[in-house]
């Protein structure tokens, strides 16, 4: 069976829907999503559309969170200084039901797959803000594949890794919609339950209309637009 793993789709579902005609052509059966399917940009809605017609698990990702506080009124000037108005974009495109839903996923989550044991996660298992960079050590390396399972499925930093550790393979497919490695395009993984094999994969799409987007709703923050583009 064919799997795919995305991260930080961030809504941007131009970049959505370039993995899902990929995701067609490869015959993938199964999404597993590693979190934060709004914040930064503009069409949750569109993206989680995208996702409908698949077999998906979704955890929870710290955007997630930050979507609960802005539904209670926390802290609203504070996110859309740091991180733009893509929040304020979600809570007005998506259904209250959708907002309950992303809102209450789980941070992590343990599933079969193909006969593998596979946990899903944001940031890390023990802690789904933690950021595992793809410079970590030895050390976290090992903690991530400490649990017992056979696949470790995280996202959180938008940097795509493969490690295989003892007994255990981490993989963070990196960001579907803001890759932050100066490689245009949005990230996804192919995992081939059948022989094992995991691809990190790379879909070009055309972001000059999000970039414009942007440029109109979030002008005080240059680095949304040109993280999309930049090499």
């Amino acid at each position: 069976m064919n799997v795919a793993l995305i991260a930080d789709i961030h809504g941007n579902a131009d970049a959505m829907a370039a993995v899902v005609a990929r995701l067609r052509a490869d015959a993938v059966e199964k999404i597993i999503a590693a979190g934060d399917l709004v914040g930064y940009y503009y069409y949750p809605d569109r993206v989680l559309d995208l996702l409908g017609d698949w077999d998906c698990v979704m955890v929870r990702g710290n955007h997630e969170d930050m979507l609960a506080a802005w539904i209670a009124g926390q802290s609203r000037e504070q996110l859309v200084d740091r991180y733009g108005s893509g929040l304020d974009a979600a809570t007005r495109c998506l259904s209250t039901r959708q907002l309950q839903e992303l809102t209450n996923l789980p941070t992590t989550i343990e599933i079969e797959v193909g006969g593998r044991k596979v946990l899903v996660c944001h940031g890390s298992p023990w802690d789904h803000d933690a950021y595992v960079y793809p410079d970590a050590d030895e050390r976290v390396r090992r903690r991530l594949g400490a649990g017992g399972q056979d696949v470790v499925v995280f996202g959180h930093t938008h940097y795509p890794v493969l490690w295989n550790l003892e007994g255990c393979t981490a993989v963070n497919p990196g960001s579907v919609g803001q890759p932050r490695d100066r490689i245009p395009g949005a990230c996804w993984a192919l995992w081939n339950t059948d022989t094992g094999a995991i691809d990190l994969r790379r879909e070009r799409y055309d972001t000059s209309a999000l970039v414009a987007e942007c440029h109109k709703r979030d002008p005080h923050l240059p680095f949304i637009a040109d993280v999309l583009t930049r090499n």
